[in-house]
């Protein structure tokens, strides 16, 4: 299994962007909720779904989006599973340590 994932960089805080690879280019819509999975945000590299974990494990910031990615930080217990909300039937979650 394999997701995109993009580290982002803003005034020395790092943002880790990660969806499932098929979800990339989608957008998403719900009442008045929308998530894009666009390029420019999720779009970087193509890595198989532990290497991306590894990743997530050690951020304070991130934007994830699809089931496979979703189950796999619930089931490693780095997200807790109230923590996710879903957008016309697909998962995402943000993380953000203060």
């Amino acid at each position: 299994m394999r997701v995109y994932l993009k580290i982002h960089i803003r005034n020395e805080i790092e943002t880790v962007a990660c969806c499932d690879e098929l979800l990339l280019n989608q957008i998403f819509t719900e009442g008045n909720l929308r998530i894009d999975i666009n390029e420019q945000f999720f779009g970087g590299n193509l890595i198989d779904i532990d290497d991306a974990i590894e990743i997530l494990k050690d951020a304070s910031y991130f934007n994830i989006v699809g089931e496979n990615i979703i189950n796999k930080v619930i089931d490693l217990k780095i997200l807790p599973k109230e923590g996710v909300r879903s957008i016309n039937g697909v998962p995402m979650a943000l993380k953000m340590m203060f």
